[in-house]
Order: C-alpha cells, then structure tokens, then sequence
C-alpha cells in the first residue's frame, strides 16, 4: 500500500518560508539538498512522518502565479482557537474561526492562514475524522 510522505510547493524566499513553517507550524528543516539550480528543503516535526517540501529555483524572484488548480494544505491541532489567537499576536493575520455544521454535529472547526508565498493553509481543531 502506498504511503504519502511530503507534499512540496515553490517557494521564492528560503529563509522567509523556512521562518514561517517554523513559527505557525513548528516544522524544523529535517534536510537540505542543494542542486546546481534548485534547492530542496524538508521539514518536519515530531508529529507525524509526514514532511513538506520547500522547493527554491535559484535566481527566481518573481512569485508564483497559484492558479486555480491549488487547495489547501491542512494541519491538526489540539486547540484551533489557542492557535488562531497565538498567530493573531503574532501578527500573521489568520483567517476567521469557522464552525463546520452537519446533520446538527461539529463536523469541523478551522481557519486558514497564507504563507508568504500565497499558499492557503487550513488549521483544523482535532475532531472527528481530523485527528
């Protein structure tokens, strides 16, 4: 059976990426392979095996056109409004606090923030089938 192991996306900034994904989610740069015109950068954390990516064409300084084809990455945390009121002090403008209904029950409690790049991650409450 298959397992996922990273998901990548396009960065322009190294450093500016790699502070974020530290900042709002904690991840640590698990390995940095350099090639002569790009550079791969993995991160982490402890919790999960699960690693994202951080590709950098060297000598691109213009962003990344995102198109309409891009989602979302998603996260889990234990409490979403301790995460949301901890990057709002922070100053990374999180989106609102959305509560998800179904049939009558949470179905799921998140927010979104954007990286530098324009990436949209989601940052759900664990809860259900988002553990």
């Amino acid at each position: 059976m298959a397992k996922m192991i990273h998901s990548m996306i396009r960065v322009v900034d190294e450093a500016r990426s790699v502070n974020f994904y530290n900042r709002v989610f904690g991840l640590t740069v698990a390995d940095r392979v350099d090639f002569e015109t790009f550079t791969l950068i993995y991160m982490s954390n402890a919790e999960t095996g699960f690693e994202l990516e951080l590709t950098v064409n060297k000598g691109r300084t213009v962003p990344y056109n995102l198109g309409d084809g891009y989602g979302h990455l998603a996260v889990s945390v234990d409490e979403v409004a301790v995460e949301h009121e901890r990057l709002t002090k922070a100053g990374l403008n999180p989106g609102n606090l959305v509560e998800l209904n179904r049939d009558g029950k949470l179905f799921g409690l998140f927010f979104f923030i954007t990286d530098p790049d324009g990436y949209k991650i989601e940052i759900l409450q664990r809860h259900g089938r988002f553990q």
